[in-house]
């Protein structure tokens, strides 16, 4: 029964964004904004689906599973075997020096790394970089793949850990599902007769907000791989679009529970709301990292926001 409204929810999201794109690029300006930010809003959709076959909780079935990944990440659009090794990663490193972006190391550059998290988590380069790296990888993947950019040009960029994860992948089944996704993507251009300024509206509105998203749910959490995370305060429509993605400690303690059960394990005293955190971030910038195992860091939320 959940794989079968996973299916019909994934159906629904694709008509309603690619309803939300058209309008976007042909309806007056009146029109276009308002189904540019729903089009920000319901593309969580396939992403939260993806995430539930990342973790093998969209079916029962393996290879049904792998299907309803493989269809979700073409509206994202992405290939899934990459996106399932990047974020298995993430759970496996997840509040290490290896995967932080609110905090810097003696090693780092602040300044470097505020530009990735004002860039890149809140001005939205996140989800354009990974729209750019995956056009690399199809125009050029040995250069991807190759020693050079792994061992030594992917560490300095902040991800040398998840290039090395990418690099064990099958180059081919990898380029065939960017191929797949970026086909997706052009017909839905062609069908549509979308323009680019319509769909650079929509997609940056999408990219602030999904950008964002991705750090606000851990930055300033415990230095926990498992309790670095937040069950994020949101109101409830953008959550449900979301597929309860924002109950994201209960994710992580439960990483292969279906967002249907998420509700039912979330903390939900003494969290923060995503408003609360998102604001922080631009507020006080990245901070030095404390040491593994440190509590979360209340103080660089709102004032108003005390320790329970």
């Amino acid at each position: 029964m959940l794989e079968l409204l996973n299916w019909l929810i994934l159906a629904g999201a694709a008509g309603a964004t690619a309803a939300c794109l058209w309008l976007a690029c042909h309806a007056p300006w009146w029109v276009a904004l308002p189904a540019a930010i729903f089009f920000a809003l319901v593309n969580n959709t396939p992403f939260a689906l993806m995430h539930e076959a990342v973790h093998g909780a969209g079916s029962a079935s393996p290879r049904r599973n792998h299907a309803l990944g493989l269809v979700a990440s073409w509206m994202f659009p992405t290939s899934f075997s990459l996106q399932q090794a990047a974020h298995l990663g993430h759970h496996a490193r997840n509040r290490t020096d290896q995967d932080l972006y609110d905090y810097y190391l003696p090693s780092e550059s602040r300044w470097l790394r505020n530009l990735w998290l004002y860039a890149g988590n809140l001005l939205g380069l996140y989800w354009f970089c990974i729209l750019l790296s995956n056009a690399l990888y199809l125009l050029a993947a040995p250069l991807y793949l190759s020693r050079t950019f792994v061992e030594r040009i992917a560490p300095k960029l902040g991800f040398g850990a998840y290039a090395r994860d990418v690099a064990r992948l099958p180059p081919g089944r990898v380029w065939l599902e960017i191929a797949l996704a970026f086909g997706y993507q052009g017909a839905l251009w062609w069908v549509l007769d979308l323009d680019w300024q319509g769909w650079l509206l929509a997609h940056w509105l999408f990219a602030l907000h999904w950008s964002a998203l991705q750090y606000a749910d851990h930055a300033w959490s415990a230095r926990d791989v498992t309790d670095g995370a937040w069950d994020l305060a949101v109101f409830a429509p953008v959550r449900w679009l979301a597929l309860n993605y924002h109950y994201h400690l209960a994710h992580h303690r439960n990483p292969t529970a279906p967002w249907t059960r998420l509700p039912a394990l979330a903390t939900r005293d003494g969290q923060p709301s995503a408003w609360c955190v998102y604001w922080s971030l631009w507020r006080s910038g990245v901070q030095p990292a404390p040491p593994m195992g440190a509590p979360a860091n209340w103080s660089l939320l709102a004032p108003a926001k005390q320790e329970p």
